[in-house]
């Protein structure tokens, strides 16, 4: 049973956490490690009870003040992770001795073997409630505490976490002492790590990764570091606040379940970003937004931490908006924010569509676990987008004032909404309840359209709000040329000024500044073939290829309108994040979920055509080039083609020695049907790495043969050791291929199969693969009944359920689109 937020908080009135001694060894085996922890705490009411967390495989010892706990008749309570633990005094010590359990899901400390070389990689995730898999604690955000942490590892091991690491023996290591932590900010990454070290302006910079990524690393090191550099001297002028935690390393981790993870000293990111081949200009943004996020979060989430997750936002939207004002203040990347509407603000709208959709701030988290389940696209994508408004609303001189105070009254320590909008009053001198109910405590979208020289705000029905907004207005000609001006609307409609009129398409939100979609009119979507290749602003072309990709998900715009702007728009585009979220769009939904069945050859031969076209005419190497090259890759039917690609045959300038490219292409003719498991295991052996070994899954669970399939799904959901990224390369696989006869049996059985695994499974990793495996290719109404079937149970994890509601609403959107367009 998770943490009850009242639970929370009738434990932080009753202790505080003085100092954590924390002692790891990580030589176990290969399945546990032992843990030893120390707790100094105090109580405010002598002889009071409480518990502490923790689960262990087994507990050898654990003495309160001295004396042996006794357990008896606590077998339910130890059952759920808590030792109850009574009669405390005013000082407290607290100390436990147990055998843990390695995870394989990433959550916890994960363990994880690289095939490359048969090397072992340890590190600690512990977001959001997996502190008590690795040492004993009060778990909750508002309960921080000084860490010392110390490690024994095998001798040939590197050891990183959150205070500066010490080798103090042959296979002991000790870390600095940390200032005030929460305990889901606790870190221990320990294996052969490969590593790049410098400083900056007196702090220690480390960047860490797999030994069989050391020539990648050693060759994007300072790429990394600079953005690194570049990120601190601007937090460190905008907050006026100097980074609190001691050295600062970067630790790239293999099977992590999230893009990153902001642990104070001690960031992890998935290793991924670390590009083992051509990288597109949008890759290289996206890994520079994700380093100054997580260094954004060194001052919102651990310097101040929320006090209870229904504050997530604090954290996550203000990392969101810090990371990208960041990359185009202090980074080559000035045109980032073209970016965050291409990719995390489709992905933010998509959530608001959904029946989970919820307020960015407030929204009800009676325990931990639910509010887990917040943790989304709104989040982070229109918190971010909130944060521009509320810049607009009072100025951003009064925003930062307001930021440097609540950093500075709340350091070390916790905050709440409430503090946050006291400090942005004051700051801006004026109240803000009004402002921040409509945008902060109320979900949903407004759609803005322009009729009649009238520009419209339509809130959701489902939750009503005038939300004012600040935005541009674009008129666009003919030729492309954009002229536009900023406006307050703050009612259901405004006239556009008249030096705004007139031309073919009137763009609300041109340089989309708010949180709100665009509905165009069918004679502007009929312009849109000639006029969107002309227009020169790659802002706007983004907020037209919106307008056109949300209307067809919203159900207002024929799909067919998204592949036809793929000939004259798509092949003409010379923005990497553009091109790469267009096609992600195209070939990750549109076609597949929205084109019924026999349409959706034509329309994978049109993105081939203009993939092929692109290619024909971009610089040889580039981002153009590199993104041409793997959608024509993903949507081509010319099997000459693709077995020259995977034979290294006549392929891209750049791409000769790119292993993760020949792997889309054996993974396009396995879809296909033309390639099987020997032809899939021989790639595989060119390329033993941990990469490799999840690319040969995902391409055998794409063999479009029913035995294939059988295969996959067996593996998938009967393996009991199965980790959470071999689950996600075998799921975000299984529906991409085979006929849909031949797969109609797996729909049952993902609603018995996919819950089933929570056994093995925490639900964080669980959810995803409850995302990646969803029948998404059985577009009817059978599909619909037994989800909703499913659903009516009481045996699915929340993260399970909310995977389920989510995919079921894009069901019923695609379904309403077919009903629709035909």
């Amino acid at each position: 049973m998770p943490l009850l937020r009242t639970e929370a908080g009738e434990r932080a009135a009753l202790i505080t956490v003085d100092l954590m001694t924390v002692d790891l060894d990580l030589r176990g085996s290969a399945t546990t490690f032992t843990s030893r922890t120390r707790i100094e705490f105090t109580c405010r009411e002598s002889g009071a009870s409480t518990w502490v967390d923790l689960r262990p495989e087994t507990l050898h010892e654990i003495t309160l003040n001295g004396e042996p706990i006794d357990l008896d008749g606590t077998a339910h309570e130890v059952a759920r992770g808590r030792i109850p633990l009574s009669g405390l005094a005013a000082h407290n010590v607290l100390e436990a001795h147990a055998t843990m359990r390695f995870s394989r899901d990433g959550q916890g400390l994960h363990r994880s073997v690289d095939p490359a070389d048969g090397e072992a990689y340890v590190y600690g995730h512990l977001f959001l409630d997996a502190a008590p898999t690795v040492f004993a604690c009060f778990d909750q955000p508002d309960l921080k505490a000084r860490y010392r942490v110390s490690v024994t590892a095998p001798d040939e091991w590197t050891v990183i976490g959150n205070g500066a690491a010490q080798r103090v023996g042959e296979s002991r290591w000790e870390l600095a002492e940390t200032p005030p932590l929460a305990t889901y900010f606790v870190t221990v990454c320990a294996g052969p790590y490969v590593s790049v070290l410098a400083e900056h302006d007196g702090i220690p910079l480390g960047v860490h990764a797999r030994r069989s990524l050391e020539e990648a690393l050693i060759a994007q090191a300072d790429d990394i570091l600079d953005v690194t550099r570049r990120s601190f001297d601007y937090y460190h002028r905008l907050f006026g606040i100097r980074y609190a935690f001691g050295s600062y390393h970067q630790v790239f981790v293999p099977e992590f379940n999230a893009g990153a993870m902001e642990n104070p000293g001690c960031v992890t990111f998935r290793d991924a970003m670390i590009f083992r081949g051509a990288a597109s200009q949008d890759q290289i943004l996206q890994r520079a937004n994700t380093i100054a996020h997580e260094m954004a979060h060194m001052w919102f989430g651990d310097l101040v931490t929320m006090t209870w997750w229904d504050d997530l936002w604090l954290n996550e939207s203000f990392a969101e908006y810090m990371a990208y004002r960041t990359l185009v203040a202090a980074t080559e990347f000035t045109d980032a924010w073209v970016e965050f509407s291409m990719s995390r603000k489709l992905w933010g709208y998509a959530a608001e569509r959904t029946p989970s959709t919820h307020p960015v701030a407030g929204s009800p988290a009676p325990d931990a676990q639910s509010a887990l389940q917040n943790f989304d696209g709104i989040s982070y994508a229109k918190g971010a987008s909130v944060l521009r408004q509320l810049i607009a609303h009072i100025g951003d001189d009064a925003f930062v004032a307001g930021v440097r105070t609540y950093l500075r009254d709340k350091a070390f320590g916790n905050g709440e909404l409430g503090d946050f909008l006291a400090t942005m009053e004051a700051a801006a001198g004026r109240p803000l309840q009004d402002w921040a109910q409509v945008w902060l405590r109320t979900a949903g979208v407004d759609v803005l359209s322009v009729e009649d020289g009238v520009l419209h705000r339509t809130p959701p029905p489902s939750h009503p709000a005038r939300r004012p907004h600040t935005l541009d207005i674009g008129r666009i000609e003919a030729d492309g040329a954009v002229t536009s001006d900023v406006v307050t609307l703050d009612a259901d409609t405004l006239p556009v000024p008249e030096d705004l009129r007139g031309g073919v398409i009137t763009l609300p939100n041109a340089g989309d500044l708010t949180w709100a979609t665009v509905d165009l009119s069918p004679a502007e979507h009929d312009a849109l073939a000639e006029v969107l290749p002309r227009v020169g602003s790659a802002q706007v072309r983004a907020v037209l290829w919106q307008a056109v990709i949300e209307g067809v998900y919203r159900g207002t715009v024929a799909p067919d309108r998204v592949i036809d702007l793929l000939e004259p728009a798509w092949a003409t585009e010379t923005n990497a994040a553009i091109l790469g979220r267009v096609v992600v769009n195209v070939t990750g939904r549109v076609i597949p979920c929205f084109l019924p069945p026999q349409r959706q050859p034509g329309a994978e031969a049109t993105l081939a055509e203009a993939a092929q076209r692109l290619l024909d005419t971009a610089e040889p190497g580039s981002s153009v080039a590199l993104a041409a090259a793997r959608a024509l890759a993903r949507a081509t039917a010319d099997r000459t083609l693709l077995e020259r690609w995977a034979g290294g045959d006549g392929l891209p300038a750049g791409l000769e020695h790119d292993s993760d490219f020949r792997w889309l292409v054996v993974g396009a003719l396995a879809r296909r049907g033309w390639l099987g498991e020997d032809g899939i295991e021989t790639a595989r052996q060119a390329d033993s790495t941990l990469t490799g070994a999840l690319a040969a899954l995902s391409a055998r669970a794409s063999i479009p043969t029913a035995a294939a399939k059988e295969w996959a799904w067996t593996e998938l959901t009967g393996n009991p050791n199965i980790s959470n990224y071999e689950a996600n390369a075998i799921a975000g696989s299984f529906w991409v291929s085979g006929p849909l006869e031949s797969l109609d049996a797996y729909r049952r059985r993902y609603v018995e199969d996919i819950p089933a695994m929570s056994a093995t499974m925490g639900d964080d990793a669980l959810s995803r693969v409850a995302t990646l495996a969803f029948p998404t290719r059985l577009v009817d109404r059978t599909t619909e009944q037994v989800v909703l079937a499913a659903l009516e149970g009481d045996d699915l994890t929340l993260g399970v359920r909310r995977a389920m509601v989510d995919a079921l609403s894009e069901l019923r959107e695609a379904l309403r689109s077919r009903d629709c367009f035909g």
